[in-house]
């Protein structure tokens, strides 16, 4: 409601007009080669594994994201999220299939989201953008994960304390095909979707590839 409600203001510069103008749109800086293969981060060359997730035990394939997580893509994102900007969902999706490959897979699913965040905000920014993307890619989607209790905030964590944060945060529902693509909004240090991906993994899913719309790029 508050997406019709709301003066149509862009979210990354404030001008009147639609939710992200076409220079806010064009000016999001996606992400390509080089990177490193496994996490999805931008590196000066092709590496398979960069200082971000080198030692690290993960338990899915690769990641990778459409969009740095800057300033800009943040205003997106938290009204996205915050303020029930239903629209947003479709737009984040043209973006992600722009700049992300068709993965190989037989189902998406997404990271679900606390169960009282989801009813103060009326939706989920990565379930829907789940759907979005699975109507584009032509894949299923499928509701694989589910919240084993309630969510502590990752916001202000360091990554030592988010990967604690969400240790045994999910548990899968039952399902099991042999490849799934797990869709969030953010990437941020990878414990989320890590999280998830073990899950899933210990459901008997194969291989688990991990889709953002966003990704945040630590200084080297």
């Amino acid at each position: 409601m508050l997406d019709l409600l709301l003066p149509q203001r862009c979210l990354g510069c404030a001008r009147s007009g639609p939710q992200v103008c076409g220079a806010c749109a064009e000016g999001l800086r996606r992400l390509g080669a080089p990177m490193c293969a496994r996490c999805g981060r931008p590196t000066a060359w092709p590496v398979s594994r960069c200082s971000e997730c080198q030692g690290r035990r993960l338990a899915f394939a690769r990641a990778r994201a459409a969009v740095a997580y800057d300033d800009p893509v943040r205003r997106i994102v938290a009204a996205w999220k915050e303020r029930g900007l239903r629209r947003l969902a479709p737009w984040a999706a043209e973006i992600v299939v722009e700049v992300v490959p068709r993965p190989p897979a037989d189902a998406l699913t997404f990271v679900p989201a606390d169960h009282d965040r989801r009813l103060k905000r009326g939706h989920h920014a990565a379930e829907a953008l789940t759907l979005e993307l699975a109507a584009r890619w032509e894949l299923p989607a499928e509701r694989l994960l589910l919240r084993t209790g309630p969510a502590r905030r990752q916001r202000g964590l360091d990554q030592h304390a988010r990967r604690r944060n969400v240790r045994g945060a999910f548990a899968a529902t039952g399902g099991s095909p042999r490849s799934v693509v797990l869709i969030d909004d953010v990437y941020t240090t990878g414990a989320t979707a890590n999280a998830g991906a073990s899950a899933l993994r210990r459901a008997g899913v194969r291989r688990v590839e991990v889709v953002t719309f966003a990704r945040a790029i630590r200084a080297r």
